[in-house]
């Protein structure tokens, strides 16, 4: 297996701030490599499952960007639906429930398919980061014995999971 270089998983922003604030403290590119996964293993997948809410991030083809939390919903019978579910290895699929009518996020997804998604176990003090490309399911019942209240749903193709550092992370619960 190739090893990957920090040039080839951080952009050229990153790199430049890398090299301006801390060019000592550099992670080697072996590191980098290790620490941010191109797929989802089982323990991660499991840690995702298992939380009822994450945010996303999102922004227009301008930059102009959104952040939002997405939560769970209760189904037909009551019990809350899962708030995200991995699909494979590269596929995470979340619910687009009835919001406020601003379509921020879906707009933004119109223009400019990046997302961000951060997931937080407050109880434990641990997160994990997922960067990808999303589309939008327009298909009503595609995922429907999953979520029975979704409007529509966000199928997104995973290209980073990374863990980040739980130092400042307020222990809850």
């Amino acid at each position: 297996m190739t090893r990957r270089t920090r040039a080839d998983i951080l952009h050229a922003g990153e790199l430049d701030a890398q090299q301006r604030y801390n060019p000592a403290g550099m992670w080697p590119d072996a590191a980098v490599d290790r620490m941010f996964k191109q797929a989802i293993d089982e323990e991660t997948a499991f840690f995702i499952e298992s939380l009822g809410f994450f945010f996303i991030a999102t922004a227009d083809s301008h930059g102009h960007c959104d952040c939002s939390f997405r939560g769970t919903e209760p189904g037909a019978d009551g019990a809350n639906q899962p708030a995200v579910i991995v699909a494979d290895a590269k596929t995470l699929v979340y619910p687009d429930y009835r919001g406020n009518n601003l379509y921020n996020s879906i707009g933004n997804i119109l223009q400019n398919p990046h997302i961000g998604m951060l997931f937080i176990d407050f109880p434990t003090a641990q997160r994990l980061r997922v960067n990808g490309t999303v589309e939008i399911v327009e298909e009503p019942g595609a995922y429907y014995p999953i979520w029975t209240s979704a409007l529509r749903y966000m199928r997104v193709t995973v290209n980073q999971v990374f863990g980040n550092c739980s130092k400042r992370i307020p222990k809850i619960g």
